[in-house]
């Protein structure tokens, strides 16, 4: 691929891409295009929804067809940091230790069920989303780039389960769900599994590692209007007044907010963010940043509830289409 990628370039690789992963994944077209634009933000996306549901699919799906290396990682009670990021082992022939990379040392690591494992192996990911680095016994090493996580969390079963504390959640720009399929998605489903003759799923690569920082480069030149950016620091503040809240959206929200704007204005193909990118991207960047005051599970008040609220009581800036700074 090339170093320098124009917009209107990476928009059409975006829908490359969607469509090579719709090859395995079905129906799940405005899911998958958020997943898409959480990847080309340089950010990490956690996929939580029921089991069965194609996460995993999705996830091995992208690393296939941005030409990424892919690992899994099944993350189970008595999974340890060390099974992540690696760890020194002795060598008996040069007699000195020698630090053997974890799976996390890879372009893109699935972390299957990251809630069924305990919080210090969890607390294990967060230098490396963060930093893009592990430090191991005081040494650190720097990981591959691009490097991102898709984490998957079955979010009904709770027994044997270790919920992500607050500061975890944070480090993913964007959650996801992905919802059932129509009866219609699933009997193609079943149609394409048939006509495979193969459980497996393979997608032809669109692009490589170069592909997709080129095409993450191309995205910070898109233009974001004042207002626009002054409207994702409004909304991220009114989740913070809302009286059912605990905790808000931190400034961490806002950037998110916005970062995934950007990409997600790209695939939809403009070189310019308007409000209703802002709209569409916000359940997913902010929902997960927002604790609910715990007497109200009664009422069903949620994150994305809060955000829909907030949406709706926020005044959006007007739209002023093809317009530059």
């Amino acid at each position: 691929m090339t170093d320098e990628l124009s917009l209107s370039e990476v928009s059409a690789l975006s829908r490359k891409v969607l469509d090579r992963v719709g090859e395995a994944v079905v129906g799940k077209g405005e899911a998958l295009e958020l997943v898409l634009a959480g990847i080309l933000a340089g950010g990490h996306v956690l996929l939580e929804d029921y089991p069965g549901l194609a996460k995993t699919l999705a996830a091995r799906s992208f690393a296939q067809a941005l030409g990424l290396e892919f690992r899994r990682v099944q993350f189970t009670p008595d999974l340890l940091p060390s099974d992540v990021t690696g760890a020194f082992v002795y060598d008996q022939r040069d007699s000195q230790f020698v630090f053997r990379p974890g799976p996390i040392f890879t372009g893109l690591l699935l972390a299957d069920e990251i809630n069924r494992t305990p919080p210090k192996t969890q607390a294990a990911l967060l230098e490396s989303m963060q930093e893009h680095q592990v430090t191991v016994e005081g040494e650190t090493f720097p990981l591959p780039v691009p490097f991102h996580v898709l984490a998957t969390a079955n979010p009904v079963e709770y027994e044997g389960t270790y919920p992500l504390p607050e500061a975890q959640l944070d480090r993913f720009m964007l959650r996801i769900a992905f919802g059932y399929p129509t009866a219609a998605e699933e009997w193609e489903v079943l149609q394409r599994r048939m006509s495979r003759r193969s459980e497996d799923q393979k997608v032809a690569p669109v692009t490589d590692a170069a592909g997709l920082l080129a095409a993450q480069q191309a995205i910070e030149t898109v233009t974001v209007d004042d207002t626009v950016g002054r409207y994702c620091v409004e909304l991220a503040a009114a989740t913070r007044r809302d009286s059912q809240v605990l905790v808000g959206a931190s400034p961490r929200g806002s950037l998110a907010l916005l970062l995934a704007a950007r990409s997600y204005a790209v695939i939809q193909g403009r070189d310019y963010v308007v409000p209703e990118d802002v709209k569409a991207v916000a359940i997913p960047a902010l929902a997960h940043r927002i604790t609910v005051r715990p007497e109200l599970w009664l009422h069903e008040v949620t994150g994305a509830t809060v955000v829909r609220s907030v949406l709706g009581s926020v005044p959006a800036p007007p739209t002023v289409a093809g317009a530059r700074q």
